[in-house]
């Protein structure tokens, strides 16, 4: 096993992603799994949640903080880097907080990292990097940029940074599912951006199992950009509000569906790679990947990427009843 007797530090252990990824790690034997976040409360739920695991070490801290990161980060062998300000909204009206946690805080991750001498870093950006018109979208991209520019000052045998690049996580916290399914249910209405609205969505397990397969095949530099289904946002609204009326005996056509238009930052659809960024990717079954400054392929497996946006415009969104079933399986319906 990968991990096993291996020591590893997660940035934002407490988030969705992060605890996933701690259920998945456990199972693999490693010495230890430090979680480092600031939220304590959160800390202890998931110390309760995983049955008080002798594996797991919590750490209070920021990432801002670079000395109290730099001490986390002692004898570990690999960081997955998972703390941000990730809501749209929360990141647009207060862009200098976005930019100390998201930009600033990646910058103290890679210089504690070098410093500690950890074999690798994952660092878990977003579709909304790509082409931003947000600020959480340009804190991302600047992230992947910091990562990714290692590479050109690091000697051979210092330590790997890679990028990993996904949209929307089902189910996860912000989700749009979640908070559709509350309002639904409480106030029998849901405000829905545009019906024509279309995203990258993967399962939790989808997100968990990818990202860890790029750590794995990680060499220094890439940009792992996760193949994902695209949902159109009407046919989600209309499978939850019919899947919710199911659950609480309510009548489908008491629930309104009002359309509210773009806010501030939004986009129609999102794009996951870029034309210029397709013309040196290689592709995987699972995934593309976008080859760091030193051009290596990671896998032997790959093959050349047909060259395009990759986007969610460009891709056909999935039908209802496969939304319906992938939804099902992900237990959010």
């Amino acid at each position: 096993m990968f991990f096993e007797k291996k020591k590893i530090l997660i940035t934002g252990g407490t988030g969705t992603i992060g605890k996933s990824i701690v259920n998945y790690l456990i199972k693999e034997n490693p010495d230890i799994i430090k979680i480092f976040s600031r939220d304590e409360y959160k800390q202890q739920q998931l110390q309760k949640e995983t049955g008080n695991q002798e594996t797991l070490r919590f750490i209070i801290g920021d990432i801002r903080d670079y000395e109290s990161l730099e001490a986390a980060m002692h004898d570990i062998d690999y960081v997955f880097h998972l703390a941000a300000m990730k809501r749209v909204e929360s990141c647009e009206y207060n862009p200098y907080e976005a930019i100390k946690t998201n930009v600033y805080g990646t910058n103290n991750v890679i210089k504690a990292a070098r410093a500690q001498k950890v074999k690798k870093v994952i660092f878990t950006s977003s579709d909304k990097a790509i082409s931003p018109t947000n600020t959480y979208g340009a804190t991302k991209m600047i992230g992947e940029r910091l990562i990714s520019v290692v590479e050109y000052s690091k000697k051979e045998g210092q330590t790997i940074f890679s990028s990993v690049r996904f949209g929307n996580v089902m189910g996860s916290r912000g989700s749009v599912i979640p908070l559709f399914k509350e309002r639904i249910f409480k106030e029998k209405k849901i405000e829905v951006t545009d019906r024509g609205m279309t995203r990258f969505m993967m399962t939790l397990d989808q997100a968990t199992e990818l990202t860890i397969k790029a750590l794995k095949e990680a060499m220094g530099g890439e940009v792992f950009v996760l193949k994902m289904p695209v949902v159109n946002l009407g046919d989600l609204a209309d499978i939850l509000v019919e899947e919710t009326c199911k659950i609480h005996q309510l009548q489908k056509s008491d629930i309104e569906i009002e359309i509210m238009g773009l806010r501030p930052g939004e986009k129609m659809y999102e794009e996951l790679m870029t034309y210029d960024e397709s013309t040196s990717a290689w592709e995987l079954p699972s995934m593309y990947i976008i080859p760091g400054f030193s051009g290596k392929v990671t896998n032997r497996n790959a093959k050349v990427a047909s060259t395009g946006i990759y986007s969610s415009m460009s891709q056909q969104p999935i039908g209802m009843e496969e939304l319906r079933s992938l939804l099902k399986a992900a237990k959010l319906i």
